[in-house]
């Protein structure tokens, strides 16, 4: 272990900077030879939100101005003519020389150090301030919506009563610095990550090995109408999987991101396959024209699927997640109901409806905060 390191403000400067830039806690550590535990407590009293650097107002007596006033009192000047030389006011200057020791024992670098150490004092954040906004907070993030999502609905619902309003960061902040007590400590986990200190949003997506498929046809060759989403109807679909190789099907409505659920039985193409053609026969012929997956060995039987639906199944490029964004990003949110690593088939159909059902009744920022379920209903009243 390296020799003891005094954490600077310059090292505490270069460990916010490699945390913001998605550098892990345990390669900070091996950079400056430090233990991780000892980088996590540098992150963890913000919540690995990084502080604000401090200034100093500008109405504020600087360092020089304390040593005129220091100096004005050793000339014997009065504390109308010291004010008069800092264009300041007498009182400020009365009250700034009361407050240390009067001018027999006023001090200026003292008295400067004296109130940057007071100006520490925390301020209250708007959820302390207005206890009935912090409640709609705690309901929503009951029910496991996110910040995010809580500050969007929340400007939607009451545009012109800022009392009940809130930014997303404000939102973050109460729940990862604990010392500000608004917001309780046990609500981190209903968050998606379940992180106990914040992360950078750097990240990547890492394609995994693939099986060939025969007679694919491309994302490439999709109509243009599925990929500007003018048209509901277009879905993208995968396979998110759990101990004892457990699995579930995930599908998502490009246009409307509308979220459903299919439990299958397993990864066997015949099992797999019937499934799906199982749900798409729910759902009307003008909610379900096409169908986007990754190249998954489970989809080996896409021309079966198609035969009995009448859906096209385009293809994505090997490794490339992006090209299913909208299911990607549903995929992580439900994670936040269906953690890794757990046995995905003890679920069963219905709890699978229900939580699709929380998910599609969650406003999305993408959606102008309206939700998947309410622009769902009108593609559905439309063929009607």
């Amino acid at each position: 272990m390296g020799k003891h390191i005094d954490y600077t403000l310059k090292l505490k400067s270069e460990i916010w900077d490699r945390y913001k830039n998605g550098d892990s806690i345990r390669s900070i550590a091996r950079f400056i030879d430090r233990p991780s535990s000892s980088i996590y407590k540098q992150l963890a009293p913000t919540g690995g939100i990084r502080p604000a650097p401090r200034t100093r107002s500008k109405k504020a007596l600087s360092l020089e101005d304390r040593e005129e006033i220091s100096r004005g009192i050793v000339t014997n000047l009065s504390i109308r003519e010291i004010a008069l030389q800092l264009s300041r006011s007498p009182s400020t200057i009365s009250r700034e020389v009361t407050r240390n020791g009067g001018r027999r024992y006023y001090r200026a670098a003292k008295a400067d150090k004296v109130a940057w150490s007071n100006a520490l004092r925390p301020k209250s954040c708007k959820l302390a301030i207005y206890p009935h906004l912090a409640l709609i907070v705690e309901k929503k993030l009951m029910i496991k919506w996110s910040p995010e999502q809580i500050a969007g609905w929340l400007k939607k619902t009451y545009p012109d009563e800022g009392a009940k309003q809130v930014s997303h960061e404000t939102i973050y902040k109460s729940l990862f610095i604990q010392a500000r007590g608004v917001l309780k400590k046990e609500l981190q986990q209903l968050l998606r990550s379940k992180r106990t200190i914040r992360r950078s949003k750097s990240s990547s997506l890492k394609g995994d090995g693939l099986g060939r498929i025969p007679n694919t046809v491309s994302i490439r060759e999709r109509p243009a109408e599925v990929e500007d989403r003018s048209v509901s109807g277009h879905w993208e679909g995968d396979l998110i999987e759990g101990s004892q190789y457990s699995c579930i099907a995930t599908l998502v409505e490009r246009q409307t991101r509308f979220v459903v659920l299919v439990k299958v039985p397993s990864k066997k193409k015949e099992e797999f396959i019937s499934a799906l053609i199982k749900q798409a026969q729910k759902l009307p012929r003008e909610l379900y024209k096409s169908l986007t997956w990754d190249r998954g060995i489970e989809m080996k039987a896409h021309q079966q699927f198609t035969l009995a639906t009448d859906i096209q199944v385009y293809f994505c490029d090997p490794r490339s997640p992006w090209q299913r964004g909208s299911n990607e990003n549903t995929n992580r949110l439900l994670r936040q109901y269906l953690p890794k690593g757990t046995d995905l088939f003890a679920h069963s159909q219905e709890e699978l409806d229900e939580i699709a059902r929380q998910l599609n009744t969650r406003p999305r920022k993408t959606l102008d905060y309206d939700t998947p379920a309410d622009r769902f209903n009108d593609c559905v009243a439309t063929i009607h």
